[in-house]
């Protein structure tokens, strides 16, 4: 076929480790069937976008996304999507396992694949897909190597790079160079992948894993300066968690009582992790160690362009070759990201543009266009929606729900609330553990072993998340019956340990670089 966009010959594609004689078809028993038969399925992920931007939502006037303008036109918007931990490797574990964080023990970027999870692509070889894999993988044992699930598997190793990567290919190591840029390398082959599948008439499974649009932001040469001399859009609560409201000792000298509740933290109640943290890797006033945030805010949405040309890619083909009225596409990013919001940047923290991704879902056979889907969905529906678009039935040890029946307009029972968690990590440890539950209104943020304020907010009067109602006597009953319902999920679900594993290396943080 045709290269549309690269300058090199495509690999031929070979299928590993997949029994082409065992593949059978389940009969499915879904109460739900999505149409006559058996769904293509194309998801792809990107890293560290954020869930209001893109150029429909209107957040940043000049940034430009066509392709994902076109999901929301042609299909639905995910308005409100979650993920359970914004966390790359967390978030990526739940989307494969349709499980919690605390579940699958993928906790962190550094912890080990347990042994015994099953990743929702093996449900779907077992039904007579074809799959493949393209792109970052960075979970569990990230070696580059081949996972369970695949039949075909291009990937990098870690974070991979943006220009000339080595990938490895069912096994083997190929090294790319003059100037290849890995979106759009990832891209074709992924294209490749579904035209030999559909030569050979079989139904398939893309997962398109792209390294966009995390750090180091490099755009693609066509890209590079288009944002240069746009101007930024700088968040309300940018300037809100001020240094040094409070210096202790602060005991009064007429009352002998120190200084508590808005008296030390400030009319806010903001945390004191949060004011420290803008002077880290994670913060505006040091942003990547010195990098200028502003700079790294133009480099990002540049290199968002090239996420959106290869989801337009995608969607060419599938109209081009008659696959769209039996092939569902979900396009997200597996976790949020700060670009200022309480003078943060990246993610962990469950503010909502850290705890919020962007989500499409374009299948024109399924249902119509320019759909809205209002109510709250995670990363952890992802695995059971695209084996319920296979028409199988959800495992028994997937957490979330398929959300095909909100695309088709149903009125369905769901969930009016979501959890998050997050665990410290030593590598970044300027980030404390939390929990927190979130409903249509309120958001509880529980802190774990840290002296700080916890956090409560009321988002239909306070959407920037600035006021801190967490000492408002009228707002305690709220407070004590989200804590209440926080800790039933977590003893439900297994999730009353705090995970500890080895560190025995040096610290990284600049405030005690090469200390252990």
């Amino acid at each position: 076929m045709n290269n549309k966009f690269l300058g090199y010959l495509s690999i031929p594609l070979t299928l590993a480790g997949h029994n082409m004689q065992a593949q059978q078809a389940d009969k499915s028993n879904s109460s739900e069937k999505t149409n006559g038969k058996k769904m293509n399925i194309v998801f792809i992920l990107s890293d560290d976008h954020r869930y209001d931007y893109m150029g429909f939502v209107g957040k940043i006037p000049w940034l430009q996304t066509p392709s994902m303008d076109r999901m929301a036109h042609e299909g639905a918007w995910m308005k409100n999507a979650f993920v359970t931990t914004s966390l790359s490797s967390p978030s990526r574990a739940s989307i494969l396992t349709g499980m919690y964080s605390h579940s699958h023990k993928v906790v962190d970027n550094t912890a080990p694949l347990p042994d015994g999870l099953t990743f929702f692509p093996q449900y779907l070889q077992k039904a007579g897909y074809i799959t493949g894999f393209f792109g970052k993988w960075h979970m569990g044992n990230d070696s580059g190597d081949p996972q369970p699930g695949f039949d075909h598997w291009e990937a990098f190793k870690g974070q991979g790079e943006y220009y000339n990567p080595r990938l490895n290919t069912n096994g083997k190591w190929i090294q790319y160079a003059d100037s290849v840029y890995v979106t759009d390398l990832l891209t074709q082959h992924a294209i490749d992948f579904i035209d030999q599948q559909t030569k050979n008439h079989q139904p398939f499974m893309v997962y398109l894993s792209h390294k966009g649009v995390h750090d180091n932001f490099q755009p693609a040469k066509r890209h590079k300066g288009c944002y240069r001399d746009k101007p930024l859009v700088y968040p309300a609560s940018f300037n809100m968690p001020k240094y040094g409201i409070t210096t202790p000792p602060t005991i009064d000298s007429l009352t002998g009582k120190a200084a508590s509740g808005k008296d030390f933290y400030g009319e806010n109640m903001m945390p004191n992790w949060v004011k420290n943290q803008r002077e880290s890797w994670h913060g505006v006033d040091y942003s990547y160690h010195g990098r200028p945030w502003e700079t790294q805010v133009r480099n990002y949405c540049e290199t968002l362009r090239s996420v959106d040309e290869s989801i337009g890619a995608v969607l060419d083909y599938l109209v081009e070759n008659g696959l769209d009225k039996n092939t569902i596409v979900i396009y997200m990013g597996d976790n949020g990201f700060a670009w200022g919001e309480h003078g943060l940047i990246d993610k962990r923290q469950f503010y909502e543009e850290s705890v919020r991704v962007p989500m499409l879902v374009w299948a024109p056979g399924l249902f119509p266009g320019g759909e809205v889907v209002e109510k709250m969905v995670q990363n952890v529906d992802i695995a059971p929606t695209l084996m319920h678009c296979a028409g199988l039935e959800k495992a028994p040890q997937m957490v979330g729900e398929s959300f095909v029946p909100l695309l088709l307009g149903k009125n369905i029972p769901w969930r009016d609330k979501i959890f998050y968690e997050y665990y410290w990590e030593y590598e970044f440890p300027q980030t404390p553990t939390m929990h927190g539950i979130r409903t249509d209104r309120y958001k509880y943020i529980r802190y774990h072993g840290i002296w700080d304020t916890n956090e409560f907010y009321d988002l239909q009067n306070d959407p920037d998340e600035m006021h801190n109602l967490i000492t408002d006597p009228a707002c305690q009953d709220t407070i004590k019956s989200l804590n209440h319902e926080l800790y039933n999920w977590l003893e439900s679900t297994g999730g009353m340990s705090i995970p500890l594993k080895r560190t025995e290396w040096p610290h990284s943080d600049h405030r005690n670089m090469g200390n252990y």
